[in-house]
């Protein structure tokens, strides 16, 4: 699968992360929380047991997981707003647990929070820990950072991802959080997540589109997340005004400090397999957003240049074309990966259209 398509992906991931998979699912919105049982704590006052009145965050992480390092800072920023509730982040699935302790000193007062280490039995495997095992495995979490709330009834009050928790969490403190209807709302969004993965499949993008707004309505949060995956569909359907303006406002998101993000924006106007003929305006966008792309890679990768190559040859630059493509194959090779037969074809194409000139 060529680099630049794997971004695609993240858009699915994201829906199957806020929707969280419902397979052997026990624990849920409502539910007692499970017991605390860690190894040990490597920062901050141990915490033995959930006490009732309390409000807590337990919040599972690893150290190798680059989304989990993301969200530490956040999660900082919120146990110093309501210093009331309890934090604690659980290390899960982790390679080698002695790599713990020495990433939370160093990590020093940007992880300013208690941090436990999950109880895996001697030979066992990363994903056997108890807290894996009866808070993950039971909620039907498959992905990490995930984030439980357990209210002063020591019941689930909520389940997700850290950089969505700060309004449901204030909700909770206030009292002012319903979990019914959370729960009624989790298994709609769930279907919804369902419906979408199916449009997909099918390559049916007015039902993505359609898919997508409903999935917005119930979780405005994933607006910005899900534009990833709304952009192609924009794009095929020729919706090319609405696509442009949803770039420029991807471009100003998460996913355009990046360069991987700011090469999928390009290349899903690019494109060679889109069925459409981008205006001038979407072409120069793809052009600017490319390049800023090849600028944060160092001007290093393969598939970022041969994106920018096929951005410069479609505004009818075929000597820029040419000069990038060249670069493109050309780090493809030294990186040791095979030359996409695409690739060698507009290299071809580039070199006569820069003849003729």
């Amino acid at each position: 699968m060529s680099k630049r398509r794997t971004i695609g992906l993240v858009a699915s991931l994201a829906i199957a992360w806020a929707g969280s998979s419902v397979r052997a699912q026990t624990l849920g919105i409502g539910d007692p929380a499970p017991k605390i049982q860690v190894k040990s704590f490597v920062k901050g006052e141990p915490v033995k047991e959930l006490q009732s009145g309390k409000n807590y965050v337990v919040e599972f992480w690893a150290t190798w997981c680059g989304p989990c390092k993301a969200t530490i800072p956040h999660l900082t920023e919120l146990q110093k707003k309501h210093p009331d509730v309890t934090f604690i982040g659980v290390s899960v699935y982790e390679n080698d647990q002695g790599a713990v302790e020495p990433f939370v000193k160093e990590m020093g007062d940007k992880m300013d929070y208690r941090v436990a280490l999950d109880s895996v039995a001697a030979g066992k495997g990363r994903g056997d820990g108890v807290m894996a095992k009866t808070w993950m495995e039971a909620a039907g979490q498959e992905g990490i950072p995930t984030a439980f709330v357990v209210n002063k009834e020591g019941k689930i009050a909520w389940i997700g991802h850290p950089t969505e928790l700060d309004s449901p969490l204030a909700k909770i403190i206030a009292g002012n959080w319903d979990p019914r209807k959370e729960k009624e709302e989790k298994a709609k969004f769930q279907k919804l997540a369902s419906k979408l993965q199916s449009a997909q499949r099918s390559g049916d993008s007015k039902e993505i589109l359609e898919t997508i707004d409903e999935i917005v309505a119930v979780r405005p949060e994933l607006e910005t997340r899900l534009g990833a995956m709304k952009l192609p569909a924009l794009l095929k359907l020729d919706q090319q005004d609405k696509a442009l303006e949803l770039g420029k406002k991807l471009e100003k998101s998460e996913l355009g400090e990046r360069a991987e993000g700011l090469n999928f924006l390009a290349w899903s106007i690019v494109d060679p397999d889109l069925a459409i003929k981008p205006k001038a305006e979407l072409i120069k966008f793809a052009v600017e957003a490319a390049k800023k792309a090849d600028e944060k890679s160092d001007r290093n990768n393969g598939a970022i240049a041969d994106t920018l190559a096929k951005a410069y040859f479609d505004s009818g630059d075929a000597s820029k074309a040419l000069e990038t493509q060249e670069r493109a194959v050309r780090l493809i090779k030294e990186s040791g990966e095979n030359v996409d037969p695409g690739m060698k074809e507009r290299l071809e194409k580039y070199k006569k259209a820069a003849e003729q000139k």
